[in-house]
């Protein structure tokens, strides 16, 4: 009994720790939250940090896999909604990356920070991030092979570049029009790429 007591302690400091971490990262960036600042604003103790985690980079690389994971279910919820075939699947992703750029904590993307902010191969955070992104492009790829175009892989590379510039433009630009903008720039490529050829 008290060792469910002590684990269930420890599942609730290494969440406080990551929700806490997710928010100041979001708003401030990586490297210009301290150590100290995460700690107190989580309301843990140092050791807490290290014995969950063991290091800083690797409490980012823990937020990140936590956001691909709710992302990952936000999306294949969208995705297992959207009404008609695979054409509607591709363009419910960009229904729901407009609603991730209108949203009031969307200050960016932690994943394009991390691999601003963490540039080496071998840095944790930058790795997570490519993870990240290199399965949206899987997914993407998934979605245009089920489209039948000659080149599903081509054109999942196109919606990719579409989708990561929307993020950046919403957040450089605080507009979420590039979302919709990114939506609809879509529907023309998916157009063209299903388009017999002459």
């Amino acid at each position: 009994m008290a060792e469910g007591r002590v684990a269930a302690g420890a599942s609730a400091k290494r969440e406080a720790l990551l929700t806490t971490a997710a928010e100041l990262f979001s708003r401030q960036g990586y490297r210009a939250v301290g150590i100290d600042t995460l700690l107190a604003e989580a309301g843990v103790a140092k050791m807490t940090l290290y014995k969950q985690f063991g290091s800083k980079e690797e409490l980012i690389a823990a937020v990140l896999e936590r956001l691909a994971g709710e992302i990952s279910s936000g999306l294949s919820a969208r995705l297992a909604a959207a009404p008609g075939g695979s054409r509607q699947r591709i363009l419910a992703v960009f229904d729901w990356l407009a609603d991730w750029v209108r949203s009031p904590g969307f200050h960016g993307c932690l994943f394009i920070k991390a691999a601003g902010e963490y540039p080496e191969a071998g840095d944790r955070p930058r790795q997570v991030a490519e993870a990240f992104k290199a399965g949206c492009r899987e997914l993407l790829e998934g979605l245009c092979g089920e489209l039948g175009v000659n080149e599903p892989a081509r054109l999942a590379r196109q919606l990719h570049l579409l989708m990561e510039g929307a993020l950046v433009l919403a957040f450089l630009e605080r507009d979420p029009r590039a979302a919709t903008d990114a939506r609809d720039a879509a529907e023309i490529l998916i157009a063209a790429a299903a388009a017999p050829s002459p």
